[in-house]
């Protein structure tokens, strides 16, 4: 049995003060939207409180999916490696990153540069995309799809040459004799559909088809800052589950877009696996506590299919 949390779009904060010269970017509309209600909305109390639960439930790795930063500030980069410290070291959580941490040219680079060993294969690489982790029965491939784009555009891309690279670790890990969990980890949610126009994934089509051949066990995102479940078809019309976070600071009266963060017991079973889910976050008193939570057992090579059983919904 191994438990793996995976909390998404902190948005770390205070906001450093930009320069004047900073603002002459698409940086400018990001500040006037912090400065009119973003910085309200995440609450870095609500996001410390959610950390502290966290460990407190054991987790032997944690995944966080992006939007650390909120301006590519060079100043939020320092508060971004802060942030991954708390959440652990580097060997026991792993980092992608997200439109926000991309925010300008020039941006994730340096982000990547203080946080890069939060993005470190097994091989010893880092800031290189897609990476690979073996993590007890999980294999963790960690996809990059931040890229900088104009004003009121969120958008990601991974490009044909991530989405080929991530092909070969998936069908090469399919292949090897321990047949580990394949959790797949993005910002952006990767099913055509799965964000409005100008928020969306621009290949979706084809990192679904690449799924559709190489298959997955579990893909992991944020991007939405809503709490949602997908499936992506693999390889003879399996499906392979998509589950998106919400916001891990965020402080609303919507439900489903409270803070909480995801974690996941995975346990061997019949060749495949079961992987227990459980939410975690904001409840209606203002305290931590569990949500909701459902089961996903993923089928064995011979047998198609994907079943869930939802355990609880205490959300509206």
């Amino acid at each position: 049995m191994f438990r793996l949390a995976h909390l998404t779009d902190p948005h770390v904060g205070p906001l450093p003060r930009p320069r004047l010269r900073q603002l002459l970017s698409k940086r400018a509309t990001g500040y006037v939207n912090w400065r009119r209600g973003r910085c309200h909305h995440h609450d870095m109390d609500l996001l410390g409180a959610l950390i502290a639960d966290l460990h407190g439930q054991g987790a032997d790795h944690v995944a966080c999916t992006g939007d650390l930063c909120n301006l590519g500030l060079p100043d939020e980069w320092e508060s971004a490696r802060l942030f991954l410290e708390a959440l652990g070291p580097a060997e026991r959580v792993s980092f992608v990153p997200g439109n926000h941490d991309a925010y300008v040219r020039g941006s994730l680079e340096g982000l990547l540069a203080a946080c890069g060993g939060w993005t470190a294969a097994d091989d010893g690489q880092s800031r290189l995309f897609p990476y690979l982790r073996r993590r007890g029965p999980l294999a963790l491939v960690g996809l990059s799809s931040a890229i900088p784009t104009k004003p009121f555009v969120a958008s990601g891309r991974l490009g044909p040459v991530q989405i080929g690279a991530a092909e070969h670790l998936l069908r090469d890990l399919a292949a090897a004799p321990d047949r580990p969990c394949r959790v797949v980890m993005i910002h952006h949610p990767p099913h055509p559909g799965g964000a409005a126009a100008g928020r969306e994934l621009k290949d979706a089509a084809d990192f679904a088809a690449m799924i559709g051949r190489a298959g997955a066990d579990l893909i992991l995102h944020g991007h939405n800052h809503v709490g949602s479940v997908a499936q992506i078809l693999g390889p003879d019309g399996r499906p392979v589950p998509v589950v998106g976070a919400p916001s891990a600071s965020a402080r609303t009266l919507l439900t489903n877009r409270r803070a909480s963060y995801y974690l996941y017991t995975v346990t061997p079973h019949d060749s495949g696996y079961r992987i227990g889910v459980t939410e975690r976050g904001l409840d209606e008193a203002g305290g931590i506590g569990e949500l909701s939570g459902f089961d996903i057992e993923t089928p064995p090579a011979d047998r198609l299919g994907l079943s869930y059983r939802k355990r609880r919904r205490l959300r509206g």
